[in-house]
């Protein structure tokens, strides 16, 4: 018995050869990608402990319309967000984002334990707030890809930074400190 190649060697695979294989390999694919379906993604929406007392509801707005959906617990999974791998990188996205900030649980970030004597503090909350956005990092633009309402003028962008910073250090106060 002898076993025979597929074609001959030296000679261009035939167009059969390359249908079968690529069939195979489209199998593998398909098989893969419904497998790794099985592995939940989703952080889901604790509930929400304390927001911020909002300078105004303007700021609140565009809070909601360009940083919410990362930095709150009242996140809009979009239907994209049940496939995987895209649901893996959204809900890594949106787990850092709340360690970072998370307006939905405030108390975290009601008072800053930063020394500011120490020589080399990192940034207070109103810093990072104010770097993130002004250096355009924040939102960041593959969210602002899918999310249009998230694109802000520079104008609006100002703003928000704005009555964020007046959010931030009217709420740095505890109760304590206002007896």
């Amino acid at each position: 018995m002898r076993l025979r190649l597929p074609h001959p060697p030296g000679s261009p695979p035939s167009r059969r050869w390359w249908i079968t294989t690529l069939a195979i390999n489209a199998g593998i694919v398909l098989v893969v990608f419904a497998a790794i379906q099985l592995i939940p993604a989703r952080p889901g929406n604790p509930p929400v402990i304390r927001e911020p007392v909002w300078d105004s509801p303007e700021t609140r707005a565009r809070t909601v319309q360009a940083c919410y959906d990362c930095h709150s617990n009242e996140t809009q999974w979009p239907w994209y967000s049940r496939i995987a791998p895209v649901s893996w990188l959204l809900a890594y996205d949106v787990v850092e984002g709340r360690e970072d900030l998370n307006f939905s649980e405030w108390d975290r970030h009601a008072v800053s334990d930063i020394d500011p004597d120490e020589p080399f503090a990192p940034k207070t909350l109103v810093e990072r707030i104010e770097d993130e956005i002004r250096s355009g990092r924040m939102p960041p633009d593959l969210y602002q890809l899918n999310h249009p309402a998230a694109r802000l003028s520079d104008a609006e962008r100002e703003a928000l930074i704005a009555g964020l910073l007046r959010t931030v250090e009217q709420n740095q106060t505890t109760p304590d400190d206002t007896e």
